[in-house]
C-alpha cells in the first residue's frame, strides 16, 4: 500500500512561492511501515493519477477554491481502486459533499496531525471509517514537517507554523470557526528546529504561516487586567511572553534569514513587539486592512482597525520598524461606492505598504458572510444546474466573479474597479519607487520580480474574464517565478547548529563548572 498526498490546483506555474506545509506534515505523520509518501503539489505540475494502484491511499487536502479539482482527482483515484481520504477546511465544513462529489471513502475533519496514522491503519485493514475527527490539538502536539522530502529548486520560501487559531471574529473569515479563537502556540524549540532544517536546505526566506502571529494585543491585556480574577491576565501574559521567546531565538539564526507572517493592525500600537520583530528579522507581514472607511470596517466586524489618516499613520508605524506590509483590501462591501477603488489604491500608495492585494468580497463557507448570503440567495439561482450557493462546484470558467448583490454597483463594475486597483498599484514605475525600501540592486530587482509575479498569479489569473489573458498571465507567472526564485534562495548550510540545542548544552555545562 503506497500513500499519495495531493495538493490540488487548476493552474500550475512550475515554480511556487511558498511550500505547501500540510503535505509535509502528513508525510511526517505517516508511520514508517507505509514507506515514504508520494507527494504531488499541483501548483508545480499535475498529479499523475495513473501512478495510483489498487489498495493505495490517496490523501487530498482541499479548501473552497480548489475543491472542484480535488473532487476530480478523488473520483479518478477511487476508480483505480485506491482508498480516497479528504481533509482540509472545506472537507471539515462539507463532509457529505466530499463523499458525493469526491468519491471519498473517508473524511478527516479538524487537525490531521495525530489522527492520520489511524486513518492509514484502517485503510490497510480495508475498513476505513466514513469520518475521523482530528479535533483541535494543543500546540505541543503539532507535528513538524518532513522538509527533506522537498523537491529541489521548486519553491522560493519555506513555511513554518507557530500558532493556530485567532481570537478575532471577522465576518469574512472562517479561521476562528474552524481553528478556534483560542491561540494554540507551538513549542519554541519545535519551531526553531524546523526553521533550521529549512535553512540547512538553502531556504533563507521563511513564512511563519500563522492565523495571527499577534494573538495577544495590548487592549486584551488591559481588559484582562481590569478583572478582579487575574487568571485570564496570567494566561495572556504567558502567551505574549512565548512570542517574545520565539523572536529572541529567531534572532540567533543566520543574518541572511528573513521571515514573513500574518498579523493584525493592532500590532502597530505595540512598539515593543514591533522592535522584537525587527530584531528577529521578521521583515514582512500580511495585514488585513479590508476597508479604508469606518463604515466598511463595521460591515466586516473589524472595528479594531483604523480608517483614513489614522490608518495611514499605523501602517507607516510598521515601516518605521522595518516591517514591510502586504496590505489586504476587500472590494464589494455594501458601503463601497464607485470612488472606493481609486481612493483605496491612493491610500495604499500613501501609507507606504510595500505590496497590496485587492480582492472581491467572496462569501466563503464557514463565515458569517456566507451564512447571511446563503439565506439571502436561497436555492433559486443556478448555473448549469448547480445552486449559486455551491459556487465552488461550478466550473471555474463559468463561475461568477462577484456573488453578493451590491446596492449601487453591478458585478462587472466591481470586477473592473478591482482590476483597475491592481493595475494602478503594480505599474512598473510605481513598483520601482516602492523598491527604494530595500538597499541593494539585487534586493530591488527581487522586489520588482516578486511584485510582478504576485500580480500575475493573483490578479490576472483570478479576476480577468478573458481566457486568453488568463493563459498569458499563467505563462508570464511561470517565467517570472523561475527567475525570481534564484534571488530568494542561498547556499545550503547543512552543518547549521540549532541555537536552542546549543543553549541547552551550555545550560548543562555551566552548573557543573560552578560545582567544581
Amino acid at each position: 500500500m503506497r500513500v499519495h498526498l495531493v495538493n490540488p490546483s487548476d493552474v500550475s506555474f512550475g515554480t511556487a512561492v511558498i511550500t505547501p506545509r500540510w503535505l509535509y506534515v502528513l508525510a511526517a505523520a505517516t508511520p514508517a511501515r507505509f514507506g515514504t509518501p508520494a507527494i504531488a503539489d499541483e501548483t508545480l505540475e499535475r498529479f499523475d493519477v495513473d501512478r495510483v494502484a489498487a489498495g493505495d491511499v490517496v490523501g487530498i487536502g482541499i479548501h473552497t477554491a480548489n475543491a472542484l479539482r480535488g473532487y476530480a482527482i478523488g473520483r479518478r483515484a477511487r476508480a483505480r481502486g485506491a482508498f480516497v481520504v479528504f481533509g482540509g477546511i472545506h472537507a471539515t465544513l462539507f463532509p457529505d459533499e466530499v463523499r458525493e462529489h469526491g468519491a471519498a471513502h473517508a473524511v478527516v475533519s479538524g487537525d490531521g496531525d495525530l489522527v492520520w496514522p489511524g486513518v492509514l491503519a484502517d485503510c490497510e485493514a480495508g475498513t476505513p471509517a466514513p469520518s475521523y475527527d482530528g479535533g483541535r490539538i494543543e500546540g505541543d502536539a503539532f507535528v513538524s514537517a518532513r522538509w527533506e522530502l522537498l523537491p529541489a529548486g521548486r519553491y522560493m520560501w519555506g513555511s513554518v507554523q507557530t500558532v493556530r487559531g485567532c481570537p478575532k471574529h471577522c465576518s469574512f473569515c472562517s479561521v476562528w470557526r474552524t481553528d478556534g479563537q483560542k491561540p494554540r502556540q507551538r513549542l519554541v524549540s519545535d519551531i526553531v528546529r524546523e526553521v533550521v532544517a529549512l535553512r540547512r536546505k538553502g531556504f533563507r526566506f521563511v513564512l511563519l504561516a500563522d492565523d495571527n502571529f499577534y494573538p495577544v494585543p495590548l487592549a486584551d491585556l488591559a481588559a484582562a487586567d481590569r478583572r478582579s480574577d487575574k487568571q485570564q491576565l496570567r494566561a495572556l501574559t504567558a502567551l505574549r511572553q512565548e512570542r517574545f521567546e520565539l523572536m529572541a531565538q529567531l534572532e540567533e539564526l543566520p543574518d541572511d534569514m528573513v521571515f514573513f507572517t500574518q498579523i493584525t493592525m493592532e500590532a502597530a500600537e505595540d512598539p515593543e513587539f514591533l522592535s522584537a520583530m525587527r530584531r528577529a528579522r521578521i521583515r514582512g507581514a500580511l495585514v488585513g486592512i479590508e476597508s479604508v472607511t469606518p463604515e466598511g470596517l463595521k460591515a466586516v466586524y473589524k472595528n479594531f482597525n483604523h480608517a483614513g489618516e489614522a490608518l495611514v499613520t499605523r501602517l507607516q508605524a510598521f515601516r518605521a520598524h522595518g516591517v514591510h506590509v502586504l496590505g489586504s483590501f476587500i472590494f464589494g462591501l455594501p458601503t463601497d461606492t464607485a470612488a472606493s477603488f481609486d481612493a483605496t489604491a491612493d491610500l495604499a500608495q500613501r501609507s507606504l505598504v510595500s505590496f497590496a492585494q485587492f480582492v472581491m468580497l467572496t462569501p466563503f463557507p464557514g463565515t458569517v458572510d456566507f451564512a447571511k448570503w446563503e439565506r439571502q440567495v436561497g436555492g433559486g439561482s443556478e448555473i448549469e444546474g448547480i445552486p449559486l450557493t455551491r459556487y465552488w462546484l461550478i466550473p471555474s470558467c463559468r463561475r461568477p466573479k462577484v456573488y453578493a448583490p451590491h446596492p449601487t454597483m453591478s458585478a462587472e463594475q466591481i470586477r473592473r474597479g478591482t482590476q483597475r486597483a491592481w493595475d494602478r498599484f503594480y505599474t512598473l514605475p510605481a513598483i520601482w519607487r516602492r523598491s527604494r525600501c530595500v538597499r541593494s540592486f539585487r534586493a530591488r530587482l527581487a522586489f520588482v520580480l516578486i511584485s510582478k509575479l504576485y500580480r500575475q498569479m493573483y490578479a490576472n489569473t483570478g479576476i480577468a474574464t478573458d481566457s486568453a489573458r488568463v493563459e498569458r498571465s499563467a505563462r508570464r507567472a511561470r517565467w517570472l517565478a523561475a527567475a525570481a526564485r534564484r534571488l530568494f534562495v542561498a547556499a545550503p548550510m547543512p552543518d547549521l547548529a540549532d541555537p536552542m540545542e546549543r543553549s541547552t548544552a551550555i545550560a548543562r555545562v555551566i552548573p557543573l563548572r560552578e560545582v567544581s
